[in-house]
């Protein structure tokens, strides 16, 4: 009977056992820039509502969710990223070759209501590196 109780104790212990980063969210997060492109960090707060947030990117459409982000390689120039939806939301990046930038996004919504508002902001590298750190690569 103790072996019994034994296993249901170690199974219970090791289904909270995070998983190692993937070898692209480690990658990302060496924050290496490009010569010829900008990178733009797009990342979530981890403390954030639990529904997605939709946003319209240079070249299509991610979502995010909390304690998440997405790492974009872009062409120099202004590249706008907005809320979709009902969301007006934007933010406009002048990218410049070999730079970092990073936005964050903050979603404002219940599963139950579903997504009410949301935010698109530009924050300084040591705020942004922190938050990339602490989230995961979508």
């Amino acid at each position: 009977m103790k072996h019994k109780y034994w296993f249901l104790l170690s199974f219970l212990v090791s289904a909270c056992v995070q998983l190692p980063p993937a070898p692209q969210d480690i990658e990302a997060k060496k924050f290496q820039p490009l010569a010829d492109k900008a990178v733009i960090y797009i990342v979530r707060p981890a403390v954030d509502s639990n529904v997605q947030g939709p946003v319209s990117i240079p070249g299509g459409m991610i979502s995010t969710y909390q304690g998440t982000y997405h790492r974009l390689e872009v062409a120099p120039g202004a590249q706008r990223i907005e809320g979709a939806g009902t969301s007006t939301a934007a933010v406009t990046i002048n990218a410049e070759a070999g730079r970092i930038y990073f936005v964050e996004h903050t979603v404002l919504g219940t599963t139950r209501e579903g997504l009410l508002s949301m935010w698109l902001r530009q924050i300084d590298a040591a705020r942004g590196r922190r938050m990339v750190s602490e989230a995961t690569l979508l």
